[in-house]
């Protein structure tokens, strides 16, 4: 990281805009495949038009500014912007115009809980946000700021600009909602800059070091790994549009191949769908033999999603030991464990029985149930690892299932306007008093000194006394039966009548065009589950395609699909449900037998 001596992002970008102005830094490749390059200095000029416009417009101190922009230079400019002005930036998705009734309700919650006055964004955008804006939020009224028209560039000199600060607030991250209504992560540059640099030295980027990705840049993965980071590096980056991505998978590695990257990524449904998609002829003339690194993170890593994209890709000069499994979370700004890279990924199949009964990673013998899990390496130097139970606060040993706590420079600084909730994720402390620590609320345990995530703490489903992750069950499911969309469904569990036991339901997205093989699918899902866990079902719901709650990154909301369950709000297809009923379920719609 040769910006090294630079405590913030300003002054990263302003340095490069001096020693190398005419420098490629981010490149953005459009639907047709058209390509719209921004140097370093132009990006500078840009942000700091846009700052000039924050300061002018903001009527005392300007409090946070939600952007939304698709992605292009116009968000780079409105992020950087913030940076210059002093101002916390929030970066959102979009509104989708064919899907308000899904996209604007977190939106809303969004800038009510950031409390944002400002929101800029593009003037294709603004008039959507104009008339939403004005009936859609209670109280005040955001002020929004075109910043594609005039050119901001065109605008007069900026003014002064606030002094840097690198422990002022610089980001609202939101979290993903997987697991729980999203929260404003607090990051302050000096967090952005110590997580960048654990990445420059886990991914060993170098001079000869480039990027390119798919990833959405509103969050995370797609905001500190494939914007900041290569930033403070100073490598250049190719970034495309997730849409574009999900509607041709293949395109992402055609864009890899065409402008020679060496780092990439994404979750595991993405090497999935990129196997499933992939045909003979999408191979011709792909060369990803130049990928040094291909990381794979934010949801399970699964050994077996790996083998298949390296097997299916090696005629295209893909490595297999360029995949580099590693774990992080917003809270931690982002990395928090990474191994070496070009050494593969390591695998551990544990007894199940071990894993799910008592807590415990034990190898699996010859007859044993196994189940393979990914080690996502070391923690960075600096940053100290802890597996504690989750009730006692008590450290465990190695080898001992528990919940994942991190204490690290980029650990961010808690969550906007919730001290409640601030202090009870960030301050935690051993029973010992050893602290504080970021509960991270994953599950996983240690061996060799290396990270292997389990679950998540709160999907955990509980049946007969033995513990279950969502995503094993849904594995199961997609490996085991026809006639459901993959990473479109949802495990989750339900009480029964007297609070007092856990039931498991399956929800799953399938084809409304047949609706013969319904009942046939719901019998699957059943025998299945049930056959090859033990775990018998209490309800599984068929519901219409794209009518799964995810996150804006893909991830599946369990727990706003549970909330649907029960509420009678699934737009169902076809639904088998036990006799018996659970606790707070209101009359959903379908039928039981």
């Amino acid at each position: 990281m040769d910006g090294g001596e630079a405590e913030s992002f300003t002054r990263v970008l302003g340095m490069r805009a001096q020693r190398s102005p005419d420098a490629l830094a981010y490149r953005f490749v459009d639907a047709d495949e058209s390509a719209t390059e921004i140097t370093y200095a132009r990006l500078d000029a840009r942000a700091r038009a846009v700052a000039a416009r924050l300061l002018a417009a903001a009527e005392g101190p300007p409090g946070p500014a939600l952007l939304l922009f698709a992605p292009g230079p116009d968000y780079l400019a409105g992020l950087f912007g913030c940076f210059y002005a002093g101002v916390p930036a929030v970066p959102a998705f979009p509104p989708d115009p064919a899907r308000l009734a899904r996209t604007l309700p977190r939106l809303a919650a969004i800038i009510e809980d950031a409390g944002a006055d400002t929101v800029l964004t593009t003037s294709d955008i603004a008039p959507l946000m104009a008339e939403w804006l004005t009936t859609a939020l209670a109280g005040r009224t955001p002020r929004l700021i075109t910043t594609d028209l005039p050119e901001p560039a065109d605008d007069p000199a900026p003014g002064p600009l606030p002094p840097d600060r690198p422990d002022r607030l610089a980001l609202l991250q939101y979290t993903s909602g997987s697991t729980a209504l999203p929260r404003g992560v607090m990051l302050s540059q000096a967090r952005l800059i110590a997580n960048a640099r654990q990445i420059a030295h886990a991914f060993g980027i170098h001079p000869g070091s480039s990027g390119g990705l798919w990833l959405p840049p509103y969050h995370d993965m797609g905001l500190i790994g494939g914007i900041l980071t290569p930033l403070a590096t100073g490598i250049p980056v190719t970034l495309m549009s997730p849409v574009t991505f999900l509607r041709r998978p293949l395109s992402w590695l055609r864009t890899v191949s065409r402008y020679g990257a060496t780092i990439t990524g994404g979750p595991n449904f993405a090497y999935d769908l990129c196997v499933r998609r992939a045909k003979d002829a999408d191979l011709e003339g792909l060369d990803l033999s130049g990928v040094e690194l291909t990381f794979t993170g934010a949801e399970p890593v699964r050994a077996d999603t790996m083998a298949r994209f390296a097997e299916r890709f090696a005629p295209c000069g893909f490595r297999a030991e360029s995949f580099y499994p590693c774990y992080g979370l917003a809270e931690a700004t982002l990395l928090v464990t990474g191994g070496k890279p070009l050494s593969g990924w390591r695998s551990v199949p544990v007894a199940r029985d071990a894993l799910e009964g008592h807590g415990t990673a034990r190898p699996a013998g010859p007859a044993e149930r196994a189940r393979s899990l990914v080690s996502c390496g070391p923690p960075g130097p600096g940053t100290r690892l802890l597996i504690a139970d989750p009730a006692t606060r008590e450290p465990l040993a190695e080898g001992a299932v528990g919940e994942i706590w991190v204490d690290s420079p980029s650990v961010a600084d808690g969550y906007w306007r919730r001290p409640e909730d601030t202090e009870t994720t960030f301050g935690a402390t051993t029973a010992a008093g050893d602290g504080p620590y970021l509960r991270t609320g994953d599950l996983g345990f240690l061996l060799d000194g290396e990270l292997f995530p389990a679950g998540r703490l709160k999907d955990l489903i509980v049946v007969n006394g033995r513990n279950h992750h969502p995503v094993d069950i849904e594995r199961v499911c997609e490996a085991e039966v026809a006639g459901i969309r993959h990473n479109c469904g949802a495990a989750f569990a339900v009480e029964d009548d007297e609070g007092a036991a856990e039931r498991l339901v399956l929800v799953y997205e399938a084809d409304p065009a047949d609706p013969e093989r319904h009942a046939a699918t719901v019998e699957a899902i059943r025998r299945a589950v049930s056959m090859e866990l033990s775990i018998p079902p209490y309800a599984v719901v068929l519901v219409r395609p794209r009518t799964i709650p995810k996150t804006s990154s893909g991830k599946v909301q369990r727990w706003l699909a549970r909330r649907h369950f029960l509420a009678g709000e699934l737009d169902e297809l076809a639904r088998w449900q036990a006799t018996t009923s659970p606790q707070a379920t209101t009359s959903p719609k379908g039928h039981s037998q």
